[in-house]
Order: C-alpha cells, then sequence, then structure tokens
C-alpha cells in the first residue's frame, strides 16, 4: 500500500483519516459503512484535516487492538487488512476493508436496526428502514423492482400500455410479460412485480405516489426564482420523452453575440442530456419515499438527481471507468428491449463523451444525503474536439457558400446517410448550422456556423 499516494487524496467514500483511538466508536462505524457500502481504507495516525502525519506509539499493540475491538463489536464478523506503513520515524496503521458479502454488518450493542451504517461522501449515516431492506436485498442477489407485490393480479398491469412501447421494436404478446419479469409467480397465482406496476400500472401513482419527474426552470443559478415548472406523472417511458421536450424548451438553445450577428446554438449535448434523464429513471430507489426524480434548469447548469445512492460495492470512479451495477433489473431489462438502454455500463461514458465533443466540462456525478445528482454545466471550457472526417467538414463549409448533403459526402468519402449523421452532431454542438424547409428537406444546406 502506496502511503503517500493516499495522503494526497482527500477524504471521501473510500477513504478516511483518524488521528488515534482515542474515540473507538467513530473508527468501529467507519469499517462498518465502509464494508456495507463499496469498501475503503481507514488511515490511524493521520489529522483528518490537515492530513499532517502523526503516527501511532506502539504499532503493534494499536494494531491488536484494532483486531480485538473489530471482532468484539462488529456483527456479521468483518475481517478487516490491518498494515503497519512506516513514516519517517514513525508508523502509520491502514485498515483496509472490502465490501462485504455478509451485509448489513452493524454494531452488536446497538443492534442491526439502529447500529448499521452506511456511507455517504465523506461521511458515516444511519441506515434507515429502507436502506436497511436494500442492503439485505443486496446481499441476497435481488432488486426491488423484481419483488412480487402479492396483493394484486396480472390485470393490474396495463397491457395496451405495454404493447404501445414496444410497437417501435416489437410486437408484444402476454407471454412475455413473465420472461421481462412484468410479472412473476407467487404462490400459484401471477402478480405483478414492483417494477411491472412501476411501468405500466394501471394504478402505479397510488401504489407508488412519488414516482414522478418534477421539472424547473430557475432564473440565475440559484432556485430562489422559478420561471417555469412541470410534473410528469404519466408512465416512465413518456415520462422520459415529456422531461427531455421540457430541458429542450429551456436550456438547449444559446446565442453568442458577436461583433456583427447573433448566433443560435445549442448548449447542452443531446446525447448527455438523453443519458441523464434515462438513468435517473433507470437507477432510481423507488423504495424511498418523499421525493421524485428532479430536473433543475439553471443559467450554466442542468442538474439530474434521483433518490437513492449508488448501488451497494460502487463508486463514482467505477462509473467514470465504465462499471455499471443496474438497481432496478425489470426496468433496466424492459428499457434495453425498447431501445432507450443501449449497452449495459456505457452511459455515463457516452454522456462524458458527448460533453468533451461539444466543448463543455465532464458533468459532475455526486451523492448527496441519499440522492445521487448529474450536473451538466453549459459553458465551453475549449473548442469541441474533432476527428479528420469531422474537420474536413468543417474546412469544406469555410467558404460560406453551403453544401448539400450529398456534396459533403462526396468530399469526405462517406454514404449520405453516414454523413448525415456527422453532421447532426456537428449542428446539436453549434458547429455547423443547417438551413431548409425541415429536417425531411433533400435540399437543405449547410454552413459553417460563424
Amino acid at each position: 500500500m502506496d502511503l503517500l499516494e493516499i495522503l494526497t487524496r482527500p477524504e471521501g467514500k473510500t477513504l478516511e483519516f483518524k488521528r488515534d483511538l482515542s474515540s473507538p466508536d467513530g473508527v468501529l462505524k467507519t469499517l462498518i459503512a465502509f464494508a456495507n457500502t463499496a469498501g475503503g481504507t481507514l488511515l490511524v495516525g493521520v489529522e483528518d484535516r490537515t492530513r499532517s502525519v502523526r503516527g501511532v506509539p506502539d504499532a503493534l499493540d494499536v494494531e491488536e487492538r484494532i483486531a480485538n475491538i473489530v471482532s468484539d463489536s462488529i456483527a456479521p464478523r468483518l475481517l478487516p487488512d490491518i498494515e503497519i506503513l512506516p513514516w519517517r520515524r514513525t508508523q502509520v496503521i491502514a485498515i483496509r476493508i472490502h465490501p462485504s458479502a455478509a451485509r448489513p454488518h452493524y454494531l452488536k450493542r446497538e443492534g442491526a436496526e439502529s447500529g448499521t451504517y452506511v456511507r455517504v461522501g465523506s461521511t458515516n449515516r444511519r441506515a434507515d428502514n429502507e436502506m436497511l431492506q436494500e442492503l439485505r436485498r443486496t446481499a441476497r442477489g435481488e432488486s426491488y423492482d423484481e419483488q412480487p407485490m402479492i396483493d394484486l393480479d396480472s390485470e393490474a398491469l396495463d397491457f395496451r400500455a405495454a404493447s404501445e412501447s414496444f410497437k417501435p421494436t416489437r410486437t408484444l404478446r402476454r407471454r412475455d410479460l413473465e420472461t421481462l419479469r412484468l410479472v412473476t409467480s407467487h404462490q400459484g397465482h401471477t402478480v405483478p412485480t414492483v417494477g411491472g406496476m412501476l411501468l405500466f400500472g394501471r394504478e402505479r401513482e397510488r401504489h407508488f405516489p412519488d414516482a414522478w419527474i418534477q421539472a424547473g426552470r430557475f432564473d440565475g443559478l440559484e432556485k430562489s426564482r422559478i420561471l417555469d415548472r412541470a410534473e410528469f406523472r404519466n408512465p416512465p417511458v413518456a415520462a422520459i420523452e415529456d422531461a427531455i421536450a421540457f430541458i429542450e424548451k429551456h436550456s438547449l438553445y444559446s446565442a453568442d453575440i458577436g461583433r456583427v450577428r447573433r448566433t443560435d446554438r445549442w448548449n447542452l449535448p443531446p446525447v448527455a442530456v438523453r443519458e441523464a434523464v434515462i438513468n435517473a429513471v433507470a437507477h432510481a430507489d423507488y423504495a424511498q419515499r418523499g421525493a421524485p426524480i428532479r430536473i433543475s434548469i439553471f443559467d450554466d447548469r442542468l442538474e439530474i438527481e434521483n433518490p437513492g445512492l449508488l448501488p451497494f460495492g460502487l463508486t463514482v470512479a467505477d462509473l467514470e471507468n465504465g462499471i455499471s451495477k443496474l438497481r432496478n433489473r425489470v426496468i433496466g431489462r424492459v428499457f434495453h428491449a425498447i431501445g432507450l438502454i443501449e449497452q449495459w455500463g456505457s452511459g455515463i461514458q457516452r454522456m462524458t463523451a458527448a460533453c468533451r465533443e461539444a466543448g463543455l466540462a465532464d458533468p459532475r456525478l455526486e451523492e448527496i444525503a441519499t440522492r445521487f445528482r448529474v450536473t451538466i454545466f453549459t459553458s465551453r471550457v475549449n473548442r469541441p474536439t474533432l476527428d479528420d472526417t469531422d474537420q474536413a467538414i468543417v474546412d469544406g463549409l469555410s467558404d460560406g457558400k453551403g453544401k448539400l448533403t450529398s456534396e459533403i459526402a462526396a468530399v469526405i468519402g462517406l454514404t449520405p446517410r453516414a454523413t448525415r449523421t456527422r453532421l447532426a452532431r456537428l449542428v446539436g454542438n453549434g458547429l455547423v448550422r443547417e438551413v431548409g424547409s425541415g429536417p425531411q428537406d433533400p435540399k437543405r444546406r449547410y454552413f459553417l456556423a460563424k
């Protein structure tokens, strides 16, 4: 373990510093939270604010004491990796905890209901009943939306509405409901699952009153004054489209004011917006009560947040590296079948790539209280990145005369269809503008945006 490298990192979800063992309760809660959430490393002998290395006297004695209090105080049994690290003329104790398959762990004297902790940012949070149940489901390899709703029957699902959602991609048959886990068998009866009711339930709002999307456009950079608001309480597939339309209405256009004229451009990449909204709906913790999915549009950013921390065992760094864990398997399975989700685990990376191509900062991903938030910023930090083909298109339009799709295709050596895809992205990034009677106009011409 590289102590110097660890000391360069701030405290967070998987790292904490403790000066000493004067407060063993704090150490125990941190180790429990690490085991229940995503693992982590605790350094004893380091100031938590300044990261000054104080070291520990009698490191072997401290190591033995840690092992004893962990064994005596935590259930189920937790086996940490404890290592003594040299630092100049002193030593530091490093306690490493891996995500545990035996979760939830808890303080024995407080019991499972009161003594279970999870990691939220750089703090330990006592798990409430909903979070405790989520920990138990995770340990059993189950998801909330696969649970049967035993007081209902299969007629609680609106098959017509489900068929309409699948219509663009396939014909939905009644036997597909079980394959997709929209319904399941319980004591010899076919009943809807939680995911089935969330997606296509006839009385979904009665059973899940918080499963909706709240959207607002705010004046300026804070929520002190709202300019427009909307609530999308229709089924998730339709609500996603309505929410994206609300964002487009309020924030996808901005203006660059030049010396002579004003140029309108997109200030949010459509791909990034779509991925963020779909991810929020697909990964929300619908067992939580009291808060819907929220979309907040400001002058400088778009915030999309859903109830629920990241699935246990996952960190923000994992998301950025393309590692994903699906919280709602039924919803994910249906979204994949109807084409809303293209490839497992690729949404965050597509979102980031779209922002970078548009010259924007990377999206900010963060856990706040018991919610997860994605922030997409609208200010450009550099010029959009162009590959050789995109640069050839830009160069070909630099004469200011405008060109048809077929003319541009001939220049870059691609088919008209592939060329239209390239042009759509450049238009979305604000580098190219199109002039014509509409998107289906075969004679529309493309110009370099000034």
